[in-house]
């Protein structure tokens, strides 16, 4: 297969065109939802094409998802991964031979649901798919807390700082990197809470802001040693409190404060 390509907004608009016309032939699909940066004319040049196709009822999402794939089959598909959902709810990864990457969603009208600013409704049969978008998009943008990681980020930080260090003291530093990479998302994620990304798809991390960039980079190990990966983990917790700081979700009590100290001792403290 060849390396991935760049497309010019005109041919991307070929495949978008070509994919919308026989998608909506189908009858039991009521509408198409194009979502993501397409929405705004795309990231780049090397986006991807993210659709939901809404199909009108619960038993027409597997059919329905057939029927996609045949279509993609007619393109050459150079790979095509489904993942199912629910019983009633799919995805279609794919990869043609040229490299065009496509994400087709295909869930029943009902379930239709909004998690980021970026959606248009570009084939609706009967109304509804609209009028279900723009119930899902008022409940998005009055959510007081538009995007959440739905579990305690900063327990799970200092959870994996102990374990870094119990790695380190076994001399295990495959598994200690592991950990201080977790650490790395952590933190990458309260950043791009901080700056109201949408985190279920999240990836322009050049987007973020400038200087957080500069720091971000600055905690890598200088080093494959035991040293310099505890080093690291020091760095790098400060900038995740700095950032977490910032953040209207997530806190940390004075308890496990203390218990990261005990692991990672502040540079005051040393």
């Amino acid at each position: 297969m060849k390396r991935c390509t760049m497309y010019t907004p005109e041919e991307r608009s070929v495949y978008f065109e070509q994919l919308i016309e026989k998608v909506e032939l189908f009858e039991t699909v009521e509408g198409i939802v194009q979502i993501g940066s397409g929405v705004d004319g795309y990231n780049d040049e090397y986006s991807d094409i993210d659709l939901m196709v809404a199909v009108k009822d619960i038993e027409d999402a597997g059919p329905a998802k057939d029927l996609v794939k045949q279509i993609f089959n007619e393109y050459k598909s150079g790979y095509i991964k489904e993942k199912n959902f629910s019983k009633d709810i799919f995805l279609l990864i794919v990869i043609l031979e040229d490299q065009m990457e496509f994400n087709i969603s295909i869930v029943p009208t009902a379930f239709l649901t909004v998690r980021s600013p970026l959606w248009n409704v570009v084939v609706d049969k009967t109304g509804n798919v609209i009028e279900k978008m723009n119930a899902e998009n008022e409940k998005f943008i009055t959510k007081p807390v538009k995007y959440n990681v739905g579990f305690d980020l900063p327990f799970e930080f200092v959870y994996y700082a102990r374990s870094l260090e119990k790695e380190l003291m076994r001399n295990n530093l495959i598994y200690a990197l592991k950990m201080l990479d977790e650490m790395r998302d952590f933190t990458l994620t309260v950043q791009a809470l901080n700056e109201d990304k949408k985190l279920h798809q999240f990836k322009a991390y050049e987007t973020l802001d400038q200087s957080f960039i500069k720091v971000y980079l600055s905690t890598y190990p200088e080093g494959m040693t035991a040293e310099h990966v505890r080093d690291s983990a020091a760095r790098l917790k400060e900038l995740f409190i700095t950032t977490l700081k910032k953040n209207t979700i997530f806190s940390m009590d004075e308890d496990l404060k203390d218990l990261l100290n005990h692991s990672f001792p502040s540079k005051q403290a040393k």
